[in-house]
């Protein structure tokens, strides 16, 4: 897809300010899972002016300018289909999801920050295969000594993830926000009623 569908102005009444639009690649499927693909509804409301999308689903509210008036799209699909990432940047963010956002020492949630598992000091480097998530208190017990001397465990190896894998981890965190009329195009992993 050419063209940014970025927009910097556009005045807006109380009512449409956080109405998102989940935006699908040409084969049915976010574009990510987590985060979230989504879109201002500005941006869906351009890209569907442009003719870059079609929109699949609307909310109830409606925008006008002089010569058009459209319903706000809550659910929009590219009409060209754009190849997922291969290569997984090494981010704070994608190396905690990889972790699942847990201490690979002790599993705990929450708080977290990352570890070389073979310390700098020791000439460990910022890797996928040395670093890992680590509650504060893992962290500092673990200091800059090396894992076997520390009493600590990792609890599966680090290791650099596929863009497949990490989109597999992201299905696994549905954030709180979802609108209805997403729910037929998102498929989270947890269990089905019986």
């Amino acid at each position: 897809m050419d063209g940014d569908f970025r927009t910097d102005f556009v005045r807006e009444g109380g009512g449409v300010k956080q109405h998102s639009a989940l935006v699908l690649n040409a084969d049915f499927r976010p574009l990510s899972y987590y985060p979230l693909s989504l879109w201002p509804w500005q941006e869906a409301v351009k890209a569907a002016v442009l003719d870059r999308v079609n929109i699949l689903a609307e909310y109830d509210e409606v925008v006008r300018s002089p010569s058009l008036e459209l319903k706000i799209p809550s659910v929009v699909v590219l009409k060209d289909y754009v190849k997922p990432q291969k290569r997984v940047a090494f981010t704070r963010f994608n190396l905690f999801l990889r972790d699942e956002f847990c201490c690979q020492y002790c599993g705990a949630k929450g708080d977290l920050t990352f570890d070389h598992v073979v310390p700098r000091a020791a000439g460990g480097v910022t890797s996928w295969e040395n670093v890992v998530a680590a509650c504060q208190r893992c962290n500092l017990r673990k200091g800059s000594k090396p894992l076997r001397r520390s009493g600590l465990s990792l609890r599966k190896p680090a290791r650099q993830p596929t863009a497949e894998e990490l989109r597999n981890v992201g299905r696994k965190f549905p954030p709180g926000h979802l609108h209805d009329s997403w729910m037929d195009f998102l498929y989270w992993d947890t269990e089905l009623d019986a």
